[in-house]
């Protein structure tokens, strides 16, 4: 009964401990992609948005994006004539205010809505915000893969409209390659793929793409003329720059 009483000790000080380091490197994982997704100081750059409805049928579109830090980003549509101006500015502590030129004037953008496409792309208001993803999701490391490591994100955040993001994370280079999106039905209703080129010393996100599976379409986004730590201030990104 003594070896018993042991034993069954000796398990359970192995699970807790296993699960306790499982966590751990949930954690690490997630920080060391934050890192790599952050770590300029600030960055410009010009993109080129693609979309492409279930017929194939493609409209393309372009913007600027200026960021700073982990809290600080402007993402301003330029073309066509139609789009250009409006824009999303992402704050820290969840702030963030849309632009639209047609009424002149900001609106701050409020948690439950922050789950609706953005300018009629595949991207979600939620997916433009520049937060830390270790202050968005709690991460699990469910298995790894050759070259990959799978997370899975649950949200912090309750009015989150993902149930869970699963997430395969560069296991050298610790950026994000994919990511499997689910609504809180648990059905898969978003797939994202991430292309990463090193700049100088950082790696760049040079192609994302978001497919609205319900849908069958396809936002694609493709980065240019990207350039790092220009010396960006505070005063770059407020309401009255969004507006210019």
């Amino acid at each position: 009964m003594r070896k018993l009483k042991l034993s069954v000790l000796v398990i359970a000080l192995f699970l807790m401990f296993g699960f306790n380091a499982n966590a751990q490197d949930a954690n690490t994982i997630l920080k060391n992609m934050d890192d790599v997704m952050y770590s300029p100081k600030d960055m410009t750059g010009k993109t080129k948005i693609i979309l492409i409805d279930k017929a194939g049928k493609e409209k393309t579109r372009e913007a600027d994006i200026i960021q700073k830090g982990t809290d600080k980003r402007i993402f301003r549509f330029t073309a066509p004539s139609s789009q250009a101006g409006i824009a999303v500015l992402s704050l820290p502590n969840d702030v963030m205010y849309l632009y639209m030129p047609a009424f002149g004037k900001e609106r701050r953008i409020s948690s439950s809505v922050k789950s609706q496409n953005f300018a009629g792309t595949d991207f979600s208001y939620d997916d433009m915000e520049s937060k830390p993803n270790s202050e968005k999701y709690t991460p699990k490391l469910l298995e790894t893969e050759e070259g990959a490591y799978v997370l899975e994100l649950t949200p912090i955040s309750k009015k989150s409209s993902y149930s869970k993001v699963i997430m395969k994370v560069h296991k050298t280079h610790f950026y994000p390659i994919s990511a499997e999106f689910y609504d809180k039905g648990n059905r898969k209703i978003k797939e994202g793929i991430s292309v990463y080129k090193k700049i100088g010393n950082y790696w760049n996100a040079q192609e994302m793409s978001m497919t609205n599976l319900k849908k069958n379409h396809t936002t694609r986004m493709i980065m240019s003329d990207v350039k790092y730590d220009t010396g960006l201030t505070d005063d770059d990104f407020t309401v009255r720059k969004l507006k210019q």
